[in-house]
């Protein structure tokens, strides 16, 4: 970890002079557009639909630590940088938003920018948060008025040199941010244009579904071509509907079920996702999840991460014999003897996205921690599986593994004892 640090950190350098040059050139890149600004009116329309708009947006997830007040902050957040703690947005007028203004606050959310002028960490994704209008940031800045304000100072990042610093922080956003404002498609209808403003800008998918750089920035957000989340060591995956030939077209209605219950018919959201269902997605209205669901049905396919096509990911043959075998003993009684699971309970694993996925990464995650779908008011009591990893050997889940990948009409890659070895034991 301290060597990919270091390299990059070593990465900064070669680029100092362009980005200065870029950031001298551009000296009120951070500066707020007050013409279009205008006073609040703390109306309760307005924070009730704030509260809305900040659930799409999972605002109180990430801004509020274990035991802790709603959106007091403090929860520490990894990177590979160092430590990140989030602030604290309830209106305490000395450790809060208490003398933010609505101006200050869509400066934040616009431009990444901090009242006093100082620029936010990117672990904050105002990089998809520009995208959202400044009526929806007023709303949300009246509801978060709205809510008990709670004395709570906001903790020191622990970031690594030269992380930690503001010209660090300047040469990065030089380099990769752009304040965008969001337009519709005037060739798509009104329910596409709202999944793709939802998708594009408050949801922040592009946030965790896309590939990040060695010095964290991410790749084109609006593409979703997926991508590893750094430190949690769970993969997630391109978003088009198409990403492998071997999985059937998903189905609108599918999707929406996955996004409000947590599960659907053929798929179970597990992870890091099923926490972006348990705070956020599960209180959606149908409208806006059928727009999303809509929106992202529509995405052209893109290469995998690892530069191939859905066309190209075939079996190498050689499944470990002994993969059978334990499928029967441990896996066979929820999931079916041929793969099929049982609906709403044990999903299918024949034509699986999860198991045709590469890298085979949440596969191994999943067998070794167990698998857990979120508790949602749709479907209250999910059932669960249970972690395998002091019952199986790294070989065993390995062979398992590789039999269900190749099994049922799945044809993706062998999953090795070292790919069940780096995973073991990191934190999930």
């Amino acid at each position: 970890m301290r060597s990919g640090r270091r390299r990059a950190a070593l990465l900064l350098v070669p680029v100092v002079a362009v980005a200065l040059a870029w950031l001298l050139r551009n000296p009120d890149e951070g500066a707020r557009d007050l013409a279009n600004s205008g006073t609040v009116v703390m109306a309760t329309d307005a924070a009730v639909r704030g509260e809305y708009l900040a659930r799409a947006g999972n605002c109180m997830h990430c801004h509020t630590q274990s035991g802790g007040a709603d959106y007091a902050g403090g929860r520490a957040i990894e990177t590979p940088f160092g430590g990140v703690y989030t602030s604290n947005l309830t209106p305490d007028a000395k450790t809060g938003l208490g003398a933010w203004s609505a101006d200050d606050f869509w400066s934040a959310m616009h431009y990444g920018v901090s009242k006093g002028g100082r620029w936010l960490l990117p672990v904050f994704p105002y990089g998809n948060f520009t995208r959202v209008s400044r009526a929806d940031s007023d709303a949300i800045y009246a509801y978060l008025r709205s809510v008990p304000a709670v004395s709570h100072a906001n903790r020191e990042h622990e970031l690594v040199w030269p992380f930690d610093s503001q010209w660090a922080l300047g040469l990065w956003r030089a380099l990769f941010f752009r304040t965008q404002t969001f337009r519709a498609d005037s060739s798509q209808s009104e329910t596409w244009n709202r999944g793709a403003y939802l998708v594009q800008g408050l949801g922040h998918c592009g946030a965790c579904h896309s590939a990040r750089n060695a010095l964290g920035a991410s790749s084109d957000v609006a593409a979703l071509a997926g991508g590893m989340i750094p430190t949690q060591n769970w993969y997630a995956p391109a978003l088009s509907p198409r990403w492998e030939s071997v999985v059937r077209p998903r189905k609108v209605d599918e999707l929406v079920q996955l996004l409000q219950a947590g599960t659907s018919t053929r798929s179970a959201a597990m992870g890091p996702m099923a926490e972006v269902v348990l705070h956020s997605t599960q209180f959606l209205t149908l409208g806006d999840l059928t727009a999303m669901a809509v929106y992202l049905n529509d995405l052209p396919p893109v290469p995998d991460a690892h530069g191939a096509t859905s066309k190209t990911l075939n079996s190498s043959g050689s499944v470990a014999p002994a993969g059978e075998g334990l499928y029967k003993d441990h896996c066979a009684h929820c999931h079916a003897v041929d793969g099929q699971g049982v609906l709403h309970a044990y999903p299918a694993l024949a034509g699986s996205s999860v198991v045709n996925m590469v890298p085979p990464v949440n596969l191994v995650q999943i067998v070794l921690h167990g698998g857990f779908p979120p508790a949602t008011s749709a479907n209250p009591r999910p059932f669960g599986m249970p972690p395998f990893a002091l019952s199986l050997s790294d070989h065993d889940i390995a062979a398992v593994l590789s039999y269900v990948r190749s099994a049922w009409g799945n044809r993706a890659g062998e999953v090795t004892p070292q790919d069940v070895d780096r995973l073991r034991g990191r934190s999930h």
